[in-house]
């Protein structure tokens, strides 16, 4: 992950010291980004399967369930939330107001987190992996 000369992508918890716990990479994040952040963990918590663990993967917070299900982090102004590129795809009609990249949605943190949309977005994710490991 680059970071942009702007500073606008840096994650406040990569560099040098790059957390050890998803709680020590939250310690690391600024308000009010803090608080959409663990509205965005709690979210995502309240719909992955009760056996799912998180984990810091790749310096930032990660679900891990049957290999790891999604991430999710804080930078300067949105969170993000990276579900794959396939859940991106599927729901591209509903994440036109957003700024999204190829597995990647950005969610300001200057307006409230679409709850229902990000709950649709695990459990679509979760659906996948399930199906993944039928077959």
């Amino acid at each position: 992950m680059k970071n942009a000369k702007s500073g606008k992508r840096s994650s406040p918890a990569r560099g040098n010291r790059a957390p050890k716990s998803v709680d020590q990479y939250l310690a690391s994040v600024p308000e009010p980004a803090r608080s959409a952040l663990k509205k965005l963990r709690a979210t995502i918590r309240s719909v992955v399967p009760p056996e799912a663990t998180e984990t810091i993967s790749y310096g930032i917070p990660a679900f891990r369930y049957k290999g790891v299900l999604l991430w999710y982090a804080a930078f300067s102004n949105h969170l993000s939330l990276f579900p794959t590129a396939a859940v991106v795809k599927e729901f591209k009609d509903e994440l036109k107001g957003f700024s999204t990249s190829k597995g990647t949605i950005h969610f300001p943190t200057d307006k409230p987190l679409p709850v229902v949309l990000v709950e649709r977005l695990v459990k679509a994710r979760v659906a996948q992996v399930e199906i993944k490991k039928r077959h």
